[in-house]
Parts: C-alpha cells; structure tokens; sequence
C-alpha cells in the first residue's frame, strides 16, 4: 500500500468508545489501591463493562474517568505508565487486524481507517513528509486540564501497540506537544526514545519513515482479511454524532458559559434558524438538548474538580440564577448539586 505522500485523517467523534481500550488505565490505578468503581465515579458505568466487547460509553464518560483518576492517582506520571502496560490484546480485533497486516504501512492505513475502535478523544492525523512520517493529533474536545493525562495515555498506549506489530521498537524521532513541560517531562524520553518539546504549539510524533514497507513479523492474509472485516462491522456498530452536533457541542464548550441561542448558533454555522432546526429535527435532536448536555457535563465537572459555589457554578454555565440551576442539574442528574458534590468526596464550597 503507497503511503508516502498521503494524508490520513481520522476523527474521535462524540460518539460511542469501545470500554476494552482503558483496562490498562484500570490495572494501573488498582496497583495503587484505587478500585474500578472509584474511577467510575460519576459516569453511569460499572466496573464489569470494562470486560464486555459490546460496552459502549460516550466520549464525555471517557474524559470523567480521565479526571477521576487525576484526581485519585497517587503519581504525576499517570498516564505513561498505564499506557505502557498495554498488551496486543487489550485492543482486541483492532490490534490482531494490525498485528496480522502484510506491511507496516498496511497497519497505519488500516488503524487511522478503524481508530475509533481504539477509542481516542482526540482528532488523528497522519502523513509522510521528507522521509519523516508524522502521526498528528487535535484536541477537538476542548480536554483542558486533563489533555496532558489524555495524551500521555494514548500516546505510550499506541506506541507499545506498534512495537507489538513490528516487534521492534517503534524508530521515533522527536515528540511535539502543546502544553507546559511536567515535572515528570524526563519520563517521555524514557518510554518514547526520542527528544520531546513541549509547548510547541502541535501534538505530533515523528518517526523515520523508512519502516513503512517493511513487512510485519506476524503477517497473515486471511488473518488480516478476516480481522479487517470484523472491525468494519464493529465500527459500523458504533453509535455516532453528525458533523453538526459535534459542532455544535464544540461551539458551546468554547463560549465561556455565554451559551449561544439557536438564532445565534445557525449564524455562527453559516444556517438560517430554519435550516438548523430542520437538519436537527431530521437526526431526530432539539438544539436545547445539545445545550443541556453540554450544560450538565461542565456542571458536573465543576462541581466534582473544583470548590466553586453552587452560585458560580450556576453562573459558568448560564444560569443567572441558582435556583433554577438547582431544578436543572436534579433534572439532569437526579440529585441536587451539593448533593452531587459530596457524593465524588469534594469539599462543599456552598449548601445547595
């Protein structure tokens, strides 16, 4: 397969995660004495999920169980060392369908295609340049405070998952990330064998592209053929969110707690109120619902990763009076939010 050249693109989505991609993240948090049903925490999961092929969870529940181990993690360096106990087989028919391909080049053109097996929350890219070739990432979920832990998590998950398929350490050549350099920064260089740069204003890992052709180790045809043909099947599978909702939903998390009204949002997005609505009813969505969502997940996180009062948290996510958020989060939720806070073991900042 001729890569060289190309650009792959490969989205994470809103929608539905495969729940297998994070055993190593609940092998790791156990070793610290920290129970699945900790980092469970808020999302409406169960801990036996995490071994179900067919469990699903939703990009939002993938981002709280990012945060609640953060928070309950008693090591800076989170994310890299449960990413590198990563296994072939904790990807399942998306790591055999790699492992099995006839070169390394066939892996990546058949892991960015099937990807969201894997379940990312951020936007993949990949592309070869002057004999470097280039796996790009984009935060599009707005993952804030927990993009370090996010990226940390999926970038050693992927790399020990190449060296499954090549059996060999993966060639890297340099790591790009946008955020501050940790105190555990010198860390990377130990698990990805290269130099790192941190707030460099891109999310890349370069690698020599020369291992592109070369032929994986466990190459089987009808093994690969077989694979292939089941994850399109899964992905098929898989729940997903229009184009236009995640825009929606992207807009929203980047408006500061100034929620646009629909007449608002269809001018942003170039629509007429009209055809919004139209387009929205036809995915069988209501603009406020998207709203509400988004409005119940920055509430939670408020209210679970910080000591705001009900009062501010109401504010940050458009509510001019506390009151009728107070009806709103029991509506969404079930529960009031000081209610809600004592349940996650924070601090109450305000009685609700």
């Amino acid at each position: 397969m001729e890569i060289i050249g190309s650009e792959l693109v490969a989205g994470a989505g809103q929608g539905a995660h495969s729940m297998l991609g994070l055993g190593t993240l609940v092998a790791e948090m156990e070793s610290q004495g920290i129970a699945a049903e900790a980092l469970l925490q808020g999302t409406g999961l169960n801990p036996r999920q995490f071994t179900d092929p067919h469990a699903h969870m939703s990009s939002e529940q993938k981002v709280r169980i990012f945060r609640n181990a953060r928070r309950l993690s008693s090591v800076p360096d989170l994310g890299l060392r449960a990413g590198s106990r990563t296994r072939l087989s904790d990807f399942g028919l998306y790591g055999y369908a790699l492992v099995s391909s006839p070169t390394f080049a066939d892996a990546v053109a058949l892991g960015m295609r099937h990807v969201r097996l894997a379940g990312p929350v951020l936007e993949k890219r990949f592309r070869v340049e002057n004999g470097t070739a280039i796996f790009e990432a984009r935060d599009v979920m707005a993952l804030g405070d927990v993009l370090p832990l996010a990226t940390e998590y999926w970038f050693s998950s992927i790399h020990k998952l190449i060296a499954s398929v090549l059996e060999a350490p993966m060639p890297s050549r340099l790591l790009l990330l946008p955020y501050a350099r940790p105190a555990h920064a010198a860390a990377y260089e130990r698990v990805f064998g290269c130099p790192v740069r941190f707030d460099a204003g891109a999310m890349e890992w370069h690698f020599d592209a020369s291992v592109l052709p070369e032929p994986c180790p466990n190459a089987n045809p009808l093994t690969a053929e077989m694979c292939a043909q089941m994850c399109e099947r899964m992905l098929r599978d898989l729940p997903d969110e229009s184009d236009l909702e995640r825009a929606i939903r992207t807009a929203c998390y980047n408006s500061c707690g100034d929620f646009p009204v629909l007449d608002e949002m269809a001018a942003r997005l170039g629509l007429s109120a009209r055809t919004l609505q139209r387009r929205l009813a036809d995915l069988g969505r209501h603009y406020q619902e998207i709203v509400d969502e988004v409005r119940s997940s920055l509430a939670i996180d408020f209210l679970s990763g910080t000591l705001l009062s009900v009062e501010e948290v109401a504010q940050r996510v458009g509510f001019s009076d506390a009151s009728n958020f107070r009806k709103a989060f029991r509506k969404w939720t079930g529960q009031a939010p000081g209610y809600y806070r004592r349940s996650q073991g924070e601090p109450v900042g305000e009685p609700a």
